[in-house]
């Protein structure tokens, strides 16, 4: 589907989300953690009835509108993240970290971590939040977050993202050497 039109007479939304920076820098240090990755991000937020038409896609079979947010729409990421933070918001940055569909809570010992987790579950069943358990992780002691591993030691950067960047090709263009320092400058 191609929604430059649409994306071209939407008004921009400019909700931020968070500074990773900032984000990880919370997360490190802790004892325990849990990993929580909702499922399918953005589909679960449904759009107003009388927007819908706005969607709206030709196939074979007929023509169809989304009733959930799809992606592909230029509000999509500010609109699911100020979602995301208005459910959490008595939790967020306090035992919870959101970055788009992916939730990381943490405890400074194993009862607390658990009792954050409770209360995160607790807020998902109530707002019908589905999470993609094959892709959670409960009450480990480290993780990657965003390329980066975080522990009760601290931070420190993804072995594996390091590798990757070392095996890429010598970049040739001025468009290919702002990516390559993007993506080495991220790590």
């Amino acid at each position: 589907m191609d929604y430059r039109k649409l994306n071209k007479a939407t008004r921009k939304d400019h909700f931020s989300l968070p500074f990773i920076d900032q984000m990880l820098d919370r997360l490190a240090g802790k004892q325990f953690y849990c990993f929580l990755d909702g499922y399918l991000g953005y589909n679960q937020i449904a759009i107003a009835p009388e927007d819908q038409s706005k969607t709206t896609f030709t196939c074979p079979y007929g023509t169809f509108a989304f009733r959930r947010m799809p992606f592909g729409l230029c509000n999509a990421p500010a609109t699911f993240q100020r979602c995301m933070t208005a459910i959490f918001s008595d939790l967020n940055e306090d035992c919870l970290e959101i970055f788009m569909d992916d939730f990381s809570t943490f405890g400074d010992n194993f009862d607390n971590c658990l009792s954050n987790l409770e209360k995160v579950l607790k807020i998902c069943k109530e707002m019908n939040l589905v999470l993609n358990w094959e892709k959670c992780h409960f009450m480990i002691d480290e993780g990657i977050v965003l390329g980066h591993k975080i522990s009760s030691k601290g931070m420190e950067v993804d072995k594996a993202k390091i590798e990757v960047i070392s095996k890429l090709p010598p970049p040739t263009t001025v468009k290919g050497i702002r990516s390559f320092l993007g993506h080495a400058g991220f790590y």
